[in-house]
């Protein structure tokens, strides 16, 4: 898959890493990028859901981003940073920080609590946040299941491509894949339009997706990876197998809290990125036992090392 464009190829969404006190732990990023890029995955998308970006505060939001953009630094990967907020003006801080930092693009979610009403009016708040970012590429960050917002993201990237001089797509975390087929054809297909449901793969990329953003990608990076390369080589029987892999890995994540469960998988592979922030729950060592035997018992381990 072509990665030149920043919502190209596989892109991870990284876990924001806590000490056992629920402090940032900043000093495991490191370990965090390593394991992408020895795991092909060269594109970070840093802050968002995954990140539990809102239980974070301002200020531990710039020094995730911060951090993320300095260990990058010389190396093959890329950052995206999230930048959405309830509050328009901590995301246009946020924005403006990511292209100082170098990032390679920003994304940001709609406001939640006081949403826009509109599809007009979410276009004036994403406007907001990438005019404080103007050289960078912005990308909307649709998220139904966690915004509660149901407007038209297709009809948001004709509306946008208007006002919005330097949007370049969206981050499509959404199962309505009529609406996916429209935003990759939104305003003459000139949108990039990542798709962010990992178990739904397959089917993106059978409808035109180029790139993919997603919480697995941290720690099942080879079974996606060969996911996208049966589909490219024609082998559908493949790319099949593979992706119910997912769903089967995606199934017995949720049985034990997804948030709580992918950041204990971190630690079984040597990356400890610490708890879940509360409200998120997080694994006791016996859940986390019983974690590690139903994945064994998948075939999860051997999945990943192949």
């Amino acid at each position: 898959m072509n990665t030149n464009t920043p919502l190209h190829g596989l892109i991870a969404a990284p876990h924001t890493p806590f000490a056992a006190d629920g402090s940032l732990n900043l000093a495991i990023v490191e370990k965090q990028a390593a394991h992408l890029l020895a795991n092909r995955v060269t594109t970070a998308f840093v802050g968002g859901t995954t990140g539990e970006t809102h239980s974070l505060a301002l200020a531990e939001r710039r020094a995730l981003a911060q951090r993320w953009t300095e260990v990058a630094r010389g190396t093959p990967l890329r950052v995206i940073v999230h930048a959405g907020s309830n509050c328009l003006a901590d995301a246009r801080v946020l924005a403006a920080q990511a292209q100082e930092l170098g990032a390679t693009a920003v994304a940001a979610m709609a406001p939640s609590y006081f949403k826009p009403a509109s599809v007009d009016a979410l276009v004036s708040c994403m406007a907001d946040i990438a005019s404080a970012a103007p050289a960078l590429p912005f990308y909307y960050y649709e998220i139904p299941m966690f915004t509660g917002i149901v407007l038209s993201p297709s009809e948001f990237l004709e509306k946008g491509a208007q006002r919005i001089p330097n949007l370049a797509g969206l981050k499509f975390t959404s199962n309505n894949m009529v609406e996916y087929q429209l935003c990759l054809r939104a305003a003459g297909g000139k949108f990039d339009v990542a798709f962010g449901y990992d178990e739904m793969l397959l089917a993106a990329l059978a409808l035109g997706a180029r790139g993919a953003v997603g919480s697995t990608y941290n720690f099942a990076a080879p079974v996606y990876h060969r996911v996208i390369a049966a589909f490219e080589r024609g082998d559908l029987d493949a790319a099949r197998r593979e992706q119910f892999h997912s769903v089967q890995l995606v199934q017995v994540l949720y049985r034990y809290g997804f948030m709580g469960a992918t950041k204990a998988v971190m630690a079984m592979l040597g990356v400890d990125v610490g708890p879940a922030r509360l409200p998120i729950a997080s694994l006791t060592a016996e859940q986390a036992g019983k974690l590690r035997g139903d994945l064994e018992k998948l075939g999860f381990f051997e999945w990943i090392r192949r």
